[in-house]
């Protein structure tokens, strides 16, 4: 076994999840209710049978986390369950109040390293290497020597993260830049649900202060949204108020900027008691507290920003993708679990149930591999296209920029038109990548092509998906769109 990572084997989005884990364990609870809320966040497009795998494993996932010593937040000697929006019932682990994310990565990052297993950092993948058809390997890009080096393998996982750096605003780190979904592309991989990417609504929102998650939790522990003449505006769109889906929240969110002319609206806590704040939400207190906001006695300025990509590389049940022997696992991969809008706190657990799954595929004991879906699959094949005249010279500002604007929470033809013909420009125009950040460029202009491609295909609005030119569901768009090279 040999992990291979561009930065530090901590560099990830998992270090900053601050929501939790949904599973269902509470006495209340049931793997039914479970799965009933995970197909209605997902608007239509769940694969169910794989939605089932997810909820039916997720209690022995978070046995193993405990037994690998996860410290889960507890109450009365019990694990702690807390309500998100959109879940029937309180499901949603935590471990140190918002500090999820990091005590798994943390755990699961010290395991490996005390298990002596080889990790190679500040290593950039660059080509997938195949041999008759299948996956036989890694071409690797030394970033701090520039040497290339070439490794051979059985199977090859991909787990490098979702793209968040697609936009202008984005609670992800700078190492989301979508490198495992541009290397599947290039290999010839099916890449699936790109038009499907997830706005957080709440993201702090302070000039000079770089934007940071205001958890899902939040909300669900009571928290208001008002607008900056103090009226609480969510009643008014949606009837779950503060506690309705993310896409609803963060496109009534950025209704009510536009209607007020604002560039933030505020999330209010300051009537939940102070210890509750400061114990719950630790990270957040803390954060807002450094940067001059005391957020038990201050209103809290928030606006969306880009978050979770749903979409990515097609696998099946036990996470192989079109490419035999090339395996895909967390946000790099499009299960099918999510649908159209993913149900807050089951990424986390997406990644363990069907990154065990991959291991007890590739280790033999797996069962066969299916890639079945009642919604079925439209394929579209991404050709060469000169860039329009005039177009600027692509910069990492340019393309953050140009999709936040024409591919973001609300779409139209019009945008998504120019939007597509000036990064098919860029695709063709970009220099052969010669470091990481070139790299990561051309990644980027590849996920941003293949996201704004399959939502100019799309011609409704589905969970996470928008278009204000279409802005009605549509029963002949259930389905998925399929990205292709060849």
């Amino acid at each position: 076994m040999l992990l291979v990572t561009k930065g530090s084997i901590e560099d990830c989005n998992t270090r900053y999840a601050q929501g939790g884990i949904a599973a269902a364990i509470g006495s209340n609870d049931s793997l039914e209710l479970h799965f009933r809320d995970t197909i209605s966040a997902g608007d239509g497009l769940c694969n169910e049978e794989v939605v089932r795998i997810l909820v039916d494993e997720a209690p022995d996932r978070i046995t193993d986390l405990v037994n690998l010593g996860v410290p889960f937040d507890t109450l009365d000697g019990e694990i702690a369950l807390a309500l998100e929006a959109a879940h029937s019932m309180p499901r949603i682990l935590h471990a140190g109040g918002d500090a999820t994310g990091e005590h798994i990565e943390t755990t699961l990052s010290r395991k490996v390293r005390s298990a002596g297993i080889p990790v190679m950092e500040n290593c950039l993948a660059t080509d997938i290497l195949l041999e008759e058809g299948r996956a036989a390997g890694l071409r690797v890009l030394d970033c701090k020597s520039g040497a290339s080096k070439e490794f051979y393998c059985r199977f090859l996982i991909l787990a490098t993260g979702g793209a968040g750096q697609l936009f202008r605003f984005t609670t992800n780190p700078e190492v989301a830049t979508a490198d495992g979904i541009a290397l599947a592309f290039r290999a010839g991989a099916y890449i699936m649900d790109m038009e499907f990417f997830q706005f957080h609504p709440t993201t702090l929102y302070m000039p000079g202060v770089t934007p940071f998650l205001i958890s899902e939790a939040v909300r669900g522990e009571g928290s208001l949204l008002r607008n900056n003449d103090g009226q609480r505006f969510m009643p008014e769109y949606a009837p779950q108020a503060e506690l309705a889906p993310r896409d609803v929240v963060a496109r009534s969110i950025l209704a009510e900027m536009e209607k007020t002319g604002q560039p933030n609206v505020f999330l209010d806590v300051t009537h939940l008691p102070p210890n509750v704040v400061t114990t719950r939400f630790p990270q957040i207190y803390r954060f807002c507290l450094d940067n001059g906001l005391d957020i038990t006695k201050e209103w809290i300025p928030v606006a969306p920003a880009a978050h979770y990509m749903i979409g990515g590389i097609r696998v099946d049940s036990w996470g192989e993708s079109s490419i035999p022997g090339l395996f895909a696992a967390g946000e790099a991969a499009a299960t099918g679990a999510h649908g159209a809008n993913r149900l807050a706190s089951n990424s986390l657990l997406e990644v363990l149930v069907f990154g065990k799954r991959i291991i007890e595929k590739t280790s033999g004991t797996g069962g066969n591999k299916t890639l079945k879906d009642t919604n079925g699959y439209v394929r579209h094949i991404l050709g060469k296209t000169k860039a329009p005249a005039g177009t600027p010279q692509p910069s990492l500002k340019r393309l953050q920029q140009l999709l936040w604007e024409k591919s973001g929470i609300v779409r139209n033809k019009e945008g998504l038109t120019q939007a597509a013909a000036i990064l098919a420009g860029w695709q063709q125009s970009l220099p052969s990548p010669v470091d990481r950040k070139s790299h990561e460029l051309v990644n980027l202009t590849v996920a941003g092509r293949l996201m704004v491609e399959a939502a100019l295909l799309r011609q409704e609005s589905r969970g996470a998906h928008f278009r204000s030119d279409f802005p009605e569901k549509l029963p002949e768009w259930r389905k998925h769109i399929v990205l292709t090279m060849q």
